[in-house]
């Protein structure tokens, strides 16, 4: 597409004027059409609350599962609708029952609460939770398959990962490692939060048995939506969260098949909440089709053009250190760098707020902060040089400042 093309695009988004947000990795913003569309829902809801739940909600459900389930080459009979992949995993997590003695086998990039969600479970089954180091400079995608599977022993029961990893933006090899944990007979619980959307994501061709997912980041979805994609035979496995009208299946009833809710029998067990606002996942559609009329696979190139050049201009401007591989099969819309000098990361996030309007995801690690950037399609270039001449005043120490804590600022799921 020409520029004006991603102009017209960017037009399309509601984005302050007033501010840069390179932060899509915590949360989108909105096409004006999903916007639109939401509003206008909400506004039938308020209306006339019961004939909008009871009547006009079931079809326009059923239409969204499916429109999500096809964009993402999932089963909508298998896709349960979540407010977000934190809500997805925390629903495996809480009720999935594991053989005991053994271990719960992570990453050493987990998202801390969804290390912390692992931790308590395992508590709860007499289990162990064990760390793998991930490669710091991995040379490909099987140098990390590699690390992980050596990790993998008799004693593991389960293996939670993330597909994109939240701090680094790294990609894992999600197929590749859920077929290796497969073999051994560990069950796989996948964190998809920054995939959908970001990835050209093929549900099917990934063999895990739960994949969680957030529609609130790449795929421009409204905030409170998410989804938890269920292998083949896992729902029985699982418990709702909350007992509510659907937590007994009807009685002959075919617990697969669409029921005049906009559900299953099955999914809707994991789904009904009592009343509740169920506007932002009816959305879907809309932000779905946004996206496949500019055409995902445009999309995802001038993500790796944009990562490109902001690689370049930070490392040859200000001096970061990129810590997210530039090869295209570990990385696509965020870049990780490493500011120099012992820099706090809610204190870097604060100033290039504060002082510049810039958004971006910023996390404390272990060996120091991380600044995140995400780039998406409505970025521009200008916006990419602000970010680099703040970080250059920043780093220079022109607009130092103490520092107040060291919190990740990272972002919401």
């Amino acid at each position: 597409m020409a520029d004006a093309d991603w102009d017209d695009a960017r037009g399309r988004m509601l984005l302050d004027p007033t501010a840069v947000n390179l932060n899509t990795g915590s949360g989108g913003p909105l096409p004006r059409v999903a916007f639109d569309r939401l509003t206008d829902l909400r506004a039938r809801l308020a209306r006339a609350p019961m004939d909008f739940l009871l009547r006009e909600v079931p079809p326009l459900l059923w239409a969204a599962r499916e429109r999500l389930a096809g964009f993402l080459g999932g089963d909508p009979r298998r896709l349960v609708l979540t407010t977000n992949a934190t809500a997805a995993v925390n629903l495996v997590a809480s009720s999935l029952e594991l053989p005991a003695p053994g271990e719960i086998l992570l990453t050493d990039h987990e998202y801390p609460p969804m290390r912390w969600c692992w931790e308590r479970a395992a508590r709860r089954l007499g289990l162990g939770v064990r760390t793998v180091r991930l490669p710091r400079r991995p040379s490909g995608p099987g140098a990390l398959l590699d690390a992980v599977v050596a990790a993998m022993g008799p004693r593991t029961r389960l293996l939670s990962f993330s597909h994109v990893l939240a701090g680094t933006g790294t990609v894992l090899p999600a197929r590749e490692l859920c077929e290796e944990a497969r073999r051994r007979g560990i069950t796989t619980v996948v964190d998809g939060a920054h995939a959908p959307g970001l990835l050209g994501l093929d549900l099917a061709a990934v063999p895990c048995d739960f994949y969680a997912g957030s529609g609130h980041k790449w795929l421009l979805g409204p905030t409170g939506t998410g989804f938890l994609h269920l292998g083949e035979g896992q729902a029985d496995r699982l418990e709702p969260a909350q007992v509510s009208w659907a937590y007994r299946l009807p009685p002959g009833s075919p617990p697969d098949e669409r029921d005049r809710f906009g559900s299953t029998p099955r999914l809707r067990r994991f789904e009904c909440e009592g009343t509740r606002d169920l506007c932002p996942w009816l959305v879907l559609p809309e932000s779905i089709g946004f996206q496949e009329e500019l055409g995902p696979e445009r999309i995802r190139a001038r993500r790796r053009e944009l990562a490109g050049r902001v690689r370049r201009l930070l490392a040859d401007g200000p001096g970061l250190e990129p810590v997210t591989p530039a090869s295209p099969e570990l990385s696509a819309g965020m870049v990780a760098f490493r500011p120099p000098g012992p820099v706090p990361a809610d204190e870097l996030a604060r100033r290039l707020w504060e002082d510049f309007r810039i958004e971006t995801g910023v996390a404390e690690r272990p060996d120091g902060a991380l600044l995140r950037v995400s780039v998406n399609f409505h970025t521009t270039e200008a916006e990419l040089d602000r970010l680099a001449e703040a970080l250059g005043e920043l780093t220079a120490g022109r607009a130092a400042a103490p520092a107040v804590s060291s919190a990740s600022s990272a972002g919401p799921r």
